[in-house]
């Protein structure tokens, strides 16, 4: 029976004139005969003339779809797609063309924090508590920011596998920022004006055109160039200059993305006093960033990458008039020693690292920092004296993976000035620091601008920023490299609880590298060096497992230590804490 039926099928094919067929089937009926012992040869059948075939005519059923591209493929089999969708196929996200190949992405965050917060601060000479005899008032404030940032971006190219050719980024912010204090002249230099500010600000963040200058290799190395307001980080962990700012970048990679580089130059804008955002009412500061780096992939192991950077901060605000905030306090210069503007140049040559050798992860940071000080405040009397820039700053943070926990170790040390009068500036200060690391804004003492009381308007500590660098502040103030310097030992660990869930918990000792400084501006000596121990807790909730929607909640508290009570505090173990809540919307 199975013989009848291969002969039945060799006969088919032959009539259909297909020989491939034909081929096949003989194939399979020696196979067969093979395993029927006995069985008798198929007799051998003529060869097919393919030529005798017709052609194909119109009436053939098509057996493919006309679309205008392959991005509308889902379109041409029947798959509905919605402009408000970013799960599925979607012009506004950049999936498919708006015309030709230009593209289109739309985002939009929404930022909400709310925080909780007790600072040291000076009594008001008007508080309105009677009972306001000490030096230092209430601590508690509390701090409400919610900040609307849409981005656009048009980009020409097909980018799946190079870089496009044309990328044009426009990303505004809307921000509202309402903060409550219990002391008055704390948030204006007006006492009268109470101790609740309610302020909002609309500035351009983002505001470039990328072009790609050209392909360097078929595995698409390039170079490129960008102008414009755009994001810009000196190194891995934002402890150099990590700012959105106006400036010219060219950059690429060179063997197979082995290596990369960086090279450009950055003029620094204003920043809005409450909001911390670009301030584009007012002209550009003169203050500029020139630098180079240059990364290495997979050195000295694969899954390890190292950077040498060299940056030149020119400074020239030395000739301008005093700069006031929109609060009515001085930043410009620093109400420090004798209060002389001054210009400054300082060179920064680092060495970074980051990555993993095995389970075992390690980043690590070093500058040193090179240059002059025009007029040291410390000395300059009736005549401006230089200071000669020489400091110095370390990180290092290794860590080691156990399956869902990470336990970290982290370690920092920014030398100190141990002479404010020697005129050699041995402090160590960034441009503009935002650093991730110890806990980052989760940290109290990264998170808070602590104030020195009775300093002259300084904080010993700027917002979001780990230098103990004395500055009015990091956005509107200039470097100060005469300052204690910083000194930091922690450890920390991360949990993931589930994966939509991540805790993280850090413990940091903070000391002053040099307290000479510090007691020259109070006018009174210190005990010790320690600041204090900084504990906090930290959870981030994903529900939908990416970034679209992350809820953030975070406790930080502050024990002081006998340097730091001797700046702030009569009572013995008070606690100064911080509480963070943050929404964070994506579309």
């Amino acid at each position: 029976m199975l013989r009848q039926i291969a002969l039945g099928s060799m006969l088919l094919a032959a009539l259909s004139g297909n020989a491939h067929s034909q081929k096949v089937w003989a194939q399979q009926d020696n196979e067969t005969a093979r395993r029927r012992p006995g069985a008798e040869a198929a007799p051998a059948l003529p060869p097919i003339d393919p030529n005798a075939v017709p052609p194909p005519t119109r009436a053939d059923v098509r057996e493919s779809m006309p679309i205008p591209d392959r991005w509308r493929l889902v379109d041409a089999v029947g798959v509905k797609t919605h402009w408000w969708d970013p799960y599925n196929q979607n012009t506004l996200k950049g999936d498919r063309p708006l015309f030709d190949d230009w593209f289109i992405n739309v985002s939009v965050v929404s930022d909400t924090v709310y925080e909780l917060r007790g600072l040291p601060v000076p009594v008001g000479p008007t508080s309105g508590n009677p009972n306001s005899i000490d030096q230092f008032g209430r601590v508690s404030q509390d701090i409400f920011v919610q900040t609307i940032i849409p981005s656009l971006s048009f980009i020409k190219g097909d980018t799946a596998f190079r870089p496009p050719d044309y990328e044009i980024r426009l990303t505004p912010a809307f921000n509202f920022n309402r903060v409550n204090v219990d002391e008055e002249r704390i948030l204006r230099i007006d006492p009268l004006a109470g101790h609740i500010r309610t302020d909002a600000h609309a500035t351009l963040q983002e505001g470039f055109i990328d072009y790609h200058i050209r392909n360097v290799s078929d595995r698409f190395d390039f170079d490129s160039v960008r102008i414009g307001i755009q994001p810009v980080n000196l190194d891995f962990r934002g402890f150099l200059f990590n700012d959105q700012t106006l400036g010219i970048r060219f950059f690429g990679n060179r063997d197979n993305n082995h290596w990369q580089y960086n090279a450009g130059w950055f003029r620094r804008l204003e920043k809005d006093t409450n909001s911390g955002l670009n301030d584009l009412g007012k002209r550009p500061r003169d203050d500029d960033l020139f630098f180079v780096n240059l990364y290495r992939q997979d050195l000295p192991v694969i899954g390890y990458q190292i950077q040498g950077l060299v940056a030149y901060n020119r400074n020239r605000e030395g000739n301008d008039a005093p700069f006031y905030n929109k609060n009515g306090f001085l930043e410009r210069p620093a109400s420090i020693g004798f209060e002389r503007p001054s210009d400054y140049d300082a060179v920064y040559v680092g060495f970074n690292g980051d990555g993993h050798f095995g389970r075992f992860n390690l980043t690590h940071s070093f500058y040193g920092v090179f240059g002059n000080v025009q007029a040291n405040a410390f000395t300059s009397r009736t005549r401006p004296e230089s200071a000669s820039i020489r400091a110095f700053f370390g990180a290092v943070e290794p860590s080691i993976d156990f399956d869902w926990i990470r336990v970290r170790g982290q370690a920092l040390y920014a030398t100190g000035d141990g002479d404010p009068f020697d005129n050699t500036a041995t402090g160590f200060d960034a441009v503009f620091e935002n650093p991730q690391f110890a806990g980052a804004e989760t940290s109290y003492w990264v998170r808070q601008p602590v104030p020195l009381v009775g300093g002259g308007g300084l904080s010993i500590s700027g917002r979001n920023g780990i230098l103990n660098s004395l500055r009015t502040s990091k956005e509107q103030g200039q470097s100060n490299f005469i300052n204690p310097g910083t000194m930091l030992l922690g450890a920390g660990a991360d949990f993931d609880v589930y994966p939509e869930l991540r805790v993280s918990a850090n413990v940091n000792h903070l000391w002053f590298d040099k307290k000479a400084v510090v007691e020259t501006l109070r006018n009174q000596p210190l005990e010790s060096n320690a600041i204090g121990w900084d504990v906090s807790l930290s959870s981030v909730y994903r529900p939908t497992f990416i970034q679209n929607v992350a809820f953030r909640a975070s406790g930080a508290v502050l024990f002081g230590g006998k340097g730091f009570r001797s700046l702030f505090d009569t009572e013995r173990g008070k606690v100064f804490y911080s509480g963070l809540f943050n929404l964070i919307l994506t579309y």
